[in-house]
């Protein structure tokens, strides 16, 4: 049995599934209104955030082949991930391994920040290093307070 059998397979699923996976670095979900300006200023075709809206909630369910070529081209797929359920599992395995990939190798560019950091840092004076220990407090104070984490106690 597929990976999506037990999973919506429409077509407001299927791309509600890009929007959620293919998101740019900064990890937030593209908008309709970006999707939307994207592939119309490519010249080729021109959608709307709005109609956009209607297919990624089942509005609208009948869109056509250009605008499902268009979608598909902006997320990186086949436009046969819209209407092949085995293109879609197959094509949603391959985004999944190349996320976790992903996630891979952030994890270790951060780890050799850290220790970049850390061996830069060893090389301060012991003043330096609370100056620089004070900075790197309120830039986690700042971030923690962005994401709405509750200040440490």
């Amino acid at each position: 049995m597929s990976q999506r059998a037990d999973r919506d397979r429409s077509l407001a699923a299927k791309l509600n599934h890009l929007f959620a996976t293919q998101t740019p670095r900064s990890g937030q979900e593209y908008s309709n209104e970006h999707v939307a300006a994207a592939i119309s200023g490519k010249g080729e075709v021109t959608i709307s955030q709005s109609y956009i809206w209607q297919l990624r909630k089942g509005k609208k369910d009948n869109p056509t082949f250009k605008h499902l070529q268009a979608l598909a081209a902006f997320f990186g797929v086949p436009a046969s991930y819209f209407f092949d359920d085995e293109v879609t599992d197959r094509v949603d395995a391959q985004l999944a391994e190349l996320k976790s990939e992903q996630r891979r190798l952030n994890e270790i560019a951060s780890s050799s920040d850290a220790q970049l950091m850390a061996m830069r840092a060893g090389e301060l004076s012991p003043q330096r290093r609370r100056l620089v220990m004070e900075l790197l407090n309120v830039v986690y104070r700042e971030q923690r307070a962005e994401r709405g984490d509750r200040p440490e106690e």
